[in-house]
C-alpha cells in the first residue's frame, strides 16, 4: 500500500480478530473497497494467502456443494483464504461452516456486495461463527484522518454532489463518468440476477422515483402508481434494494404521543453520489433545489458510519406527527435518545417541536448543519 491509501476504520477491528476460529464476513456496497480493504488486511499479515471469486464459475461450482477434504485439497497449504463476491456462491453459508468447524486451522474471510440470503444461497446458518463487519463509502473520519478537517470541510460540496466512493476521492476531475459506470447495472448486479427481477426498467424506474422523493415521506401504493407496479411489486422491490446495499428505509419514531406516525418510511441512498448519477443531476448546489434533502441524506450516513466503526448499535428513526411537526431523525443507541435537525445552513433558525421535547424530555437536541456537524462525528 502506498502513501495515497486511506486507512480504513474497520482496519484494526479485523486485524485484532483474525485466526480466532470464527470466519470474516465483510459486507457493503459495490465498489466501497472491500477487497482493496481484504487484500491490506492479508499483505499485512506477512503470510501467503489463496484467492477464490465468486464471480468466476469454476469457483461457484467447486465451492457450492464441496466437503472439508475437497476444501483442503483446494486450498493447499495456505492457513489463509479470502473469497471475493461471496454472495454468488450457492450455499455459500454451509462453505463457510464447514471452513469453521472442519478447518480449523484456516482463517477465512470472505466478501459480499449484497446481503449473504438475498438469493436465499444461504441455507445454513452462521451464528456464533462469524465476525461480521458493514464496509461503507468512505467516511468523513477516515478522510480527515487522510489529509487533515480543514481540507475534507471544504470539500463538503463536493461530497454532496459527488458522494464518497473511492474511486470518486482518488480520480478526480472523472467523477461523473464514473459514478454514471457505478449507477448502472454494475450498481444492481446481483439483483438482476434474481429470478424475483423480472423487469429491470421498472427497477431503474423505481430507483429515480426514490432520489426524487429523498428526504420525503414514502408511500408504497403512490411509488406503485408512479412507476406502474402493483404495491406488493413496490415493497418486494425495495426490500431487494436495501438487501443490495443501494437504499436503505429509516421508519418512524413512536413511543409516547397518540398522533405520532406509527407507520411511515422515509428512504435514502448509502451515497449521495450514487443518488445524483441516477438522476443525471451534478449541478453545483447554488443552482439546485436539493440541498437541504442532500445535506439530511450525507449527515445520517456519516452519523451511521461513526456509529457502526465505533461499534456502537445505534437505530435512527424520522420523527413526525399527523398535525406535520416533525424532527429530521431520532437516534436510538444504549437506551438514550438523540434527535437531529440537518441544516445546510448554519444561519437557518431551527426550534425542536414542543410535543416532541415535552414528551422526551430526557433526549439530547442537536442540530447539525455545514459548520459544526463534525463534532456529532467524533471529531471536536
Amino acid at each position: 500500500m502506498n502513501s495515497n491509501t486511506i486507512i480504513r476504520r474497520v482496519y484494526s477491528k479485523i486485524q485484532e480478530r483474525l485466526f480466532r476460529g470464527k470466519a470474516m464476513l465483510i459486507l457493503g456496497p459495490r465498489q466501497v473497497g472491500k477487497s482493496t480493504l481484504c487484500d491490506y488486511v492479508l499483505n499485512k499479515t506477512g503470510q501467503p494467502f489463496f484467492y477464490l471469486n465468486g464471480d468466476d464459475a469454476d469457483v461457484r461450482s467447486e465451492l457450492s456443494e464441496t466437503s472439508a477434504t475437497r476444501l483442503r485439497a483446494i486450498i493447499g497449504s495456505h492457513k489463509l483464504v479470502f473469497i471475493d463476491e461471496a454472495q454468488r456462491i450457492p450455499n455459500v453459508g454451509l462453505t463457510l461452516k464447514i471452513f469453521v468447524d472442519r478447518l480449523k486451522d484456516v482463517q477465512v474471510i470472505a466478501t459480499g456486495s449484497s446481503a449473504f440470503d438475498l438469493a436465499n444461497l444461504s441455507n445454513e446458518p452462521l451464528t456464533g461463527r462469524k465476525y461480521e463487519f458493514f464496509l461503507f463509502p468512505l467516511s468523513f473520519g477516515e478522510l480527515v484522518d487522510h489529509h487533515g478537517l480543514l481540507e475534507e470541510k471544504r470539500l463538503i460540496e463536493h461530497r454532496l454532489i459527488f458522494g464518497s466512493y473511492p474511486e470518486i476521492i482518488t480520480r478526480q476531475g472523472e467523477e461523473e463518468e464514473l459514478l454514471k459506470l457505478v449507477s448502472g447495472s454494475y450498481l444492481y448486479k446481483d439483483l438482476l440476477m434474481l429470478e424475483q427481477i423480472k423487469k429491470p426498467v421498472l427497477l431503474e424506474k423505481l430507483l429515480k422515483a426514490l432520489a426524487l422523493q429523498l428526504g420525503n415521506e414514502v408511500n408504497y401504493h403512490e411509488l406503485g402508481q408512479i412507476v406502474g407496479a402493483d404495491k406488493n411489486t413496490v415493497e418486494k422491490y425495495l426490500d431487494l434494494l436495501e438487501k443490495a446495499f443501494v437504499i436503505f428505509i429509516v421508519p418512524a419514531f413512536n413511543r409516547n404521543l397518540r398522533n405520532e406516525l406509527k407507520k411511515g418510511k422515509k428512504i435514502y441512498f448509502f451515497d449521495c453520489g450514487i443518488r445524483n448519477a441516477i438522476l443525471g443531476n451534478f449541478n453545483p448546489l447554488i443552482n439546485r433545489t436539493d440541498v437541504g434533502a442532500l445535506w439530511e441524506n450525507y449527515f445520517l450516513v456519516e452519523r451511521m458510519k461513526y456509529q457502526a466503526y465505533q461499534g456502537v448499535d445505534a437505530k435512527f428513526y424520522f420523527w413526525r406527527t399527523t398535525a406535520q411537526q416533525e424532527i429530521d431523525f431520532v437516534e436510538e443507541s444504549g437506551g438514550k435518545l438523540t434527535a437531529f435537525e440537518c441544516k445546510w445552513s448554519s444561519k437557518a433558525k431551527v426550534k425542536f417541536p414542543l410535543p416532541f421535547t415535552e414528551a422526551y424530555p430526557e433526549a439530547k437536541l442537536i442540530i447539525a448543519n455545514a459548520n459544526n456537524f463534525e463534532k456529532s462525528l467524533g471529531i471536536d
